[in-house]
């Protein structure tokens, strides 16, 4: 899929095991470790093959979690069905699972009715937003315009 690439990007890949902002350690393209908190993990390294496996085993989960939990996703076009598995990468499932617990119901709404402008908007006003900068922008201009983006420095998807 197309939005791979992106994802990559987004996460970065680093081969190293390090801890990330809320010092969970993690490896690869934003793998979490078992038991992530554990020290154990400080210097740990891994090939680029068995990066690039676990980011498949990654992608896979987090595909399949939008599938079983929030299907109504995979109905968008290809880049906003990307944007939902792009930020199930980074935040979970749990803003679109709809049980009620940290779910974003407006935001859902809005993806649901196709207000992409309202959609984005919402997404540009959190935490998250804040929390990962040009990531959630790069991906609310995608949610608002259907399109792949076209910046300098992010991958080309054609």
């Amino acid at each position: 899929m197309k939005g791979k690439e992106l994802l990559k990007f987004h996460e970065g890949e680093r081969l190293e095991a390090y801890q990330d902002t809320r010092g969970f350690w993690t490896i690869g393209v934003g793998h979490l470790l078992p038991d992530p908190r554990s020290p154990k993990w400080r210097g740990y390294r891994i090939t680029k093959e068995a990066s690039d496996q676990l980011f498949e085993l990654d992608w896979v989960k987090h595909y399949e979690e939008v599938r079983v939990h929030a299907p109504w996703a995979l109905q968008f076009d290809e880049v906003r069905a990307y944007v939902i598995v792009d930020m199930t990468f980074n935040l979970g499932i749990e803003p679109f699972d709809g049980d009620g617990f940290k779910d974003w119901p407006i935001f859902v709404r809005q993806l649901k009715a196709n207000d992409w402008a309202a959609a984005a908007s919402n997404m540009r006003s959190t935490l998250w937003a804040r929390q990962v900068k040009g990531r959630a922008h790069r991906l609310a201009r995608m949610i608002e315009t259907g399109s792949w983006p076209k910046e300098p420095g992010v991958p080309v998807i054609s």
